[in-house]
């Protein structure tokens, strides 16, 4: 187990590597003029020439991106013309917006980005899994049609349509809930969670209907193989199948696609920040893009980048755990 998980981490040492290469090159070694590009149009040449220096273009590529990997490791000082601002560790530069430290910024944004993921992951394996198992337990039967149609009309709805229509009849109409604000976890807990309710509901009504489908698949596929009726022929009850042997084989796609999709949520959830008015990494990433702010750019592709192998990392571990086929040595 502790061979696995030292070559797994190694692994996604290389890969985060090789992310920060690629970002690398498409954001700083892109044809044209880098330092326009990411000060703006309304830069004066003077503040050009001052984004240039502080990216040191007149240095060849590999040692710009050793100063920037240096940065994240160990800090960076940068020219300001007439000072030196130091950026500490890890360091992915200032935003040109706003001067602050794209770290710094990336950090504030993240609890709510983050609020918004778990919450909304744990729904969608709740209604996902769990729609997927009846499907596959009622083949054949009105449960299964009718929870198929609503899977795909799920799949088929965007996710502002969902929200919009939350927020309409039960903040509008039913007066249930007021329309969400985001609060902070740790200044009220309890309004934390009833704001974060809708958001949560419209992102795991889009997700769940994907892993009901993928769940009943799986599900099938392993009620179908030699073990399970063999099961059947000792006279194992259908539950029994169900909850202890089938679900166990068809969960191990499940924990694969979550990975990916979690980890996207970090930078990925847009539409639902935006709608929710929810002060998350996704919304910081709209607004860096529309003004160039290409530090920050840079900053929030790495995080999600980070996120998407830290999550595939861990599901690689319980893949070992859920499928008993999967060796870790």
């Amino acid at each position: 187990m502790t061979g696995f998980l030292l070559r797994r981490a190694i692994g996604a040492a290389v890969t985060l590597l090789a992310i920060s290469v690629i970002v690398y090159v498409v954001f700083y070694a892109a044809p044209g003029n880098v330092a326009q590009i990411s000060c703006g149009p309304r830069c004066s040449p003077a503040q050009v020439q001052q984004v240039a220096d502080q990216l040191r273009l007149d240095d060849p590529l590999y040692l710009r991106y050793w100063h920037f990997l240096q940065g994240i490791f160990a800090g960076q000082d940068f020219s300001t013309g007439t000072a030196v601002q130091h950026c500490d560790a890890p360091c992915l530069g200032f935003s040109y917006q706003t001067d602050q430290q794209v770290t710094q910024l990336i950090l504030t944004k993240l609890p709510a980005t983050a609020s918004l993921a778990l919450g909304a992951m744990v729904l969608w394996l709740i209604l996902g899994v769990g729609t997927g198992v009846l499907s596959a337990w009622r083949r054949g039967r009105p449960t299964e049609r009718i929870l198929t149609g609503i899977t795909l009309a799920g799949t088929a709805t965007p996710v502002f349509v969902i929200g919009l229509l939350l927020m309409i009849v039960v903040c509008g109409q039913l007066q249930w809930l007021p329309f969400p604000q985001y609060v902070p976890f740790t200044d009220d807990p309890e309004q934390w969670a009833w704001n974060l309710l809708l958001p949560w509901l419209s992102l795991a009504l889009i997700e769940a209907a994907k892993y009901a489908r993928l769940t009943r698949a799986s599900m099938l596929e392993t009620l179908a193989e030699d073990h399970v009726r063999t099961f059947r022929a000792y006279g194992v009850g259908e539950r029994s199948i169900i909850g202890r042997h089938a679900l166990r084989g068809a969960v191990a796609p499940v924990i694969a696609l979550n990975a990916n999709d979690f980890g996207s949520m970090f930078g990925g959830a847009v539409l639902s920040e935006t709608l929710f008015g929810i002060p998350g990494l996704g919304r910081e990433l709209v607004h860096a893009v529309n003004v160039v702010d290409l530090p920050v750019v840079v900053g929030m592709v790495l995080v999600t980048g980070f996120f998407v192998v830290l999550a595939n990392a861990v599901a690689d571990v319980l893949y070992a755990v859920a499928d008993r086929r999967v060796v870790l040595s």
